[in-house]
């Protein structure tokens, strides 16, 4: 991956939601510690982690491009606010999340949450290397971000209120792949703007492919239980941010109507 760009440049690229959980729908509680740390991108890094300066820069160049879509669209981009935790964090509008949601958005709260634990979770538990693999993580929160601006979020929360558990999740995988298609989308500006090296496209789609819901449950429990999926097999995901990328089209991303899901 090629370095420079950006609001404040650069220096690689993201992380991956642990997939099992839904973005909108937390672990709840009121106990656990909440070691994090709370910054906006426009403010400096100075004295942050290698981790937390890579997450932050990375959140301010997905900015760059929302900021040009949302205009395109006449409409105006609010930035997310990062939140970095350990091993549990409290949430206002989410609840209790502990350290096996791993990163993930919170609508309620508009801010992209970071377990500083998953980077090397996402290398050497799911064999997801590069900072690319790193990249579509964070571009697939901030696609939730996207999602909670449009108006998709707060639909989302009020099909909760009508479907079955079962129905619900058919919803949830489709709103898990539209984020998909957005990181896509943010991997697509990144290239005209010059900053993909070769194979950092197929690092994304590495890690898309091994976070999918048929491949993780056949591992963990040996069998594969479609109706509990929540963010979409792995071939679902590769296929939607595949199409972000190739396309560069928000309006070819509505997975909610598309019967073309793979």
């Amino acid at each position: 991956m090629a370095l420079g760009g950006g609001i404040v440049g650069i220096i690689g690229f993201v992380i991956y939601m642990f997939t099992g959980v839904n973005p909108t729908e937390m672990l709840q509680g009121n106990s656990g510690q909440d070691q994090g740390q709370e910054q906006t991108t426009t403010q400096l890094t100075e004295g942050r982690t290698p981790e937390q300066k890579f997450a932050m820069v990375i959140l301010g160049d997905t900015e760059d491009t929302w900021k040009k879509l949302f205009n395109d669209m006449g409409q105006t981009y609010q930035e997310p606010t990062i939140h970095f935790f350990e091993g549990g964090v409290n949430t206002d509008g989410c609840g209790f999340a502990g350290s096996a949601t791993g990163p993930f958005y919170c609508p309620g709260d508009e801010k992209v949450f970071i377990d500083l634990s998953f980077f090397n979770e996402l290398e050497q538990r799911f064999g997801a290397s590069g900072d690319f693999a790193r990249a579509y993580v964070i571009a697939h929160e901030v696609g939730h971000h996207v999602q909670k601006l449009l108006g998709v979020s707060d639909k989302m929360d009020r099909a909760r209120q009508q479907l079955s558990e079962e129905e619900y999740n058919k919803l949830s995988v489709k709103l898990e792949l539209q984020a998909d298609f957005y990181a896509g989308v943010w991997a697509y500006y990144e290239n005209k703007r010059g900053l993909l090296d070769p194979g950092d496209i197929d690092e994304a789609l590495n890690a898309a492919n091994a976070i999918g819901d048929d491949r993780l449950q056949k591992e963990a429990q040996g069998r594969v239980t479609p109706d509990s999926f929540t963010h979409g097999t792995s071939a679902q995901r590769m296929y939607w941010f595949k199409k972000g990328y190739e396309t560069g089209d928000v309006k070819q991303g509505n997975t909610f109507v598309s019967n073309d899901l793979n």
